[in-house]
C-alpha cells in the first residue's frame, strides 16, 4: 500500500463539432487496482478556450446569396434586384474605370521614366507618386477578380490567401505612401530643424520603410485569414469572407484608422499653423500640389465607406450571422467603389500633377506645330501645235 496518493495527469484532445477542448485523465492508485476519472479543465479556462476556438471556426459562414432559404416572393424579388445591381456596377467598372485607370497609370510611368532618363534625377515627391502609381495599378489588376460578379471566383483557400496577401500589400503600400506624401508637403511648408528633416531627404529610405511596413502587415493579414482547409475550394474575395474577425480589425486599424488620423492632423496643421515668412502662401502651396491634396480627400471618402462595411461584416461574424442579400449588395458596392478610387487617383495624378501636365501640353504643342501641308495638283499644259489644232 502506498501512504500517499500519486496522480498522473495526461492531456488529450477531444474534438467536438463546434470546438476543440482539452480534458484531463487522472489515474489514482487504489489497492489493488487503479481508478480512472475524467474531468474537464476548470470552468474559466474551459470557457476561454471554447470561446477562442468558436470565434476562429469559420466553417459555418457563407454568402447570403448562396444560402437563400426563404420562399417568400418579395424576398426572392429583392434578391434578384440586388444581383442585377451588382452585375451592372461590375460591368460599368470594367468598361469605363479599368481602361481609364490603366491608361493613365501607364502614361504616368512613361512620363516619370522619361523625365528620369533626361534629367538623371527625380524629385522626392515624384518617387513617392511613382510608388503610389505602381501600387494602384496592382490593385486594378487584382480587381479583375470581380469580373464574374454577382458570382464569386472559385479557388482553393490557399490561392485565396495568396490573392489576399497581394491585395493587402498593395493596399497598405498606397495608403502609407499617401501619408508620407502629405508629411513631405507639410515639411516643405514648415521645414524642421531636427533629425526628421534628414530622414525625409532620403526617398529610398522612406520607400523602403513603407514597403517593409506593408509587407509585415500583409503577412499578418495572411496569417489571420486562417490555415484550415487550405486545399478545399471556396468562394473568394480579396478580403476573404472566411477570415477571422481579427483580420478586419487589423486592416481597419493599420490600413485606415491610423493613416486617416495622420492625414487629418496634417491638414489641420497645414491650415491652422502659421507658416514662416519665407514660405509661399497657403493658396499657392495647395495649388502647386493640388493632385496630392485632392487624392487624399477622395481616398479618405472611398476607403471610409469600405472600412465601415468591413467592420459591419466583423460584427456579423461575432454574432454568428451571415447577414442578408442587402448586406452582401452594399459590401459589393463598397468593394467596387474602392477599386474605382484607385482608377480615379491615377487619372487625377495624370491630369493635375505638374510634370504630367507639362508633358501633356508639350505633346499638344508639338501636334499643333506640325505644318499642315496641302498638296496642290499641277496640271501640265500641253503645247499646242498646228497639227493638234487641225485635228
Amino acid at each position: 500500500m502506498l501512504e500517499r496518493v500519486q496522480k498522473i495527469t495526461i492531456f488529450c484532445k477531444v474534438c467536438n463539432a463546434q470546438m476543440k477542448r482539452q480534458c484531463r485523465v487522472t489515474l489514482t492508485p487504489v489497492s489493488p487496482s487503479f481508478s480512472i476519472s475524467v474531468s474537464n479543465f476548470p470552468g474559466q479556462e474551459q470557457a476561454g478556450c471554447a470561446e477562442r476556438m468558436s470565434a476562429h471556426n469559420m466553417t459555418w459562414i457563407s454568402y447570403p446569396s448562396k444560402s437563400l432559404a426563404s420562399t417568400s416572393l418579395e424576398e426572392i424579388e429583392a434578391f434578384i434586384a440586388s444581383q442585377n445591381v451588382i452585375s451592372r456596377l461590375m460591368h460599368c467598372y470594367i468598361a469605363f474605370f479599368v481602361p481609364t485607370g490603366l491608361i493613365a497609370g501607364v502614361c504616368i510611368l512613361v512620363i516619370f521614366i522619361k523625365n528620369y532618363v533626361q534629367n538623371k534625377t527625380m524629385e522626392h515627391l515624384d518617387r513617392l507618386l511613382l510608388h503610389f502609381t505602381i501600387s494602384n495599378i496592382t490593385m486594378i489588376l487584382l480587381s479583375f477578380t470581380v469580373i464574374n460578379r454577382p458570382d464569386y471566383i472559385r479557388v482553393t483557400h490557399l490561392a485565396c490567401s495568396v490573392l489576399s496577401f497581394l491585395f493587402n500589400f498593395s493596399y497598405f503600400n498606397s495608403q502609407h505612401s499617401l501619408v508620407l506624401m502629405l508629411l513631405k508637403l507639410l515639411l516643405k511648408r514648415f521645414p524642421p530643424r531636427t533629425a526628421l528633416s534628414t530622414v525625409t531627404q532620403r526617398p529610398i529610405l522612406c520607400v523602403g520603410c513603407v514597403l517593409l511596413c506593408a509587407f509585415c502587415l500583409a503577412l499578418t493579414e495572411a496569417v489571420l485569414v486562417g490555415t484550415d482547409n487550405y486545399h478545399l475550394e471556396t468562394d473568394c474575395q480579396l478580403d476573404p469572407l472566411f477570415a477571422w474577425p481579427e483580420y478586419e480589425i487589423v486592416k481597419f486599424t493599420f490600413g485606415f484608422g491610423i493613416p486617416s488620423l495622420l492625414q487629418i492632423l496634417s491638414f489641420i496643421t497645414l491650415l491652422a499653423k502659421e507658416a514662416p515668412a519665407e514660405a509661399p502662401a497657403l493658396q499657392q502651396h495647395i495649388h502647386t500640389y493640388l493632385a496630392v491634396f485632392i487624392i487624399s480627400v477622395t481616398t479618405f471618402i472611398c476607403r471610409l465607406f469600405y472600412n465601415i462595411m468591413i467592420l459591419f461584416r466583423t460584427t456579423l461574424k461575432l454574432q454568428k450571422s451571415i447577414g442578408t442579400p442587402k448586406d452582401e449588395l452594399v459590401m459589393n458596392i463598397a468593394e467596387i467603389v474602392l477599386f474605382s478610387e484607385s482608377c480615379a487617383s491615377l487619372v487625377l495624378i495624370f491630369c493635375l500633377h505638374k510634370p504630367c501636365k507639362d508633358r501633356i501640353l508639350q505633346v499638344i504643342r508639338s501636334c499643333r506645330r506640325t505644318p499642315s501641308t496641302t498638296s496642290h495638283l499641277d496640271i501640265p499644259v500641253m503645247p499646242t501645235s498646228p497639227e493638234v489644232m487641225s485635228q
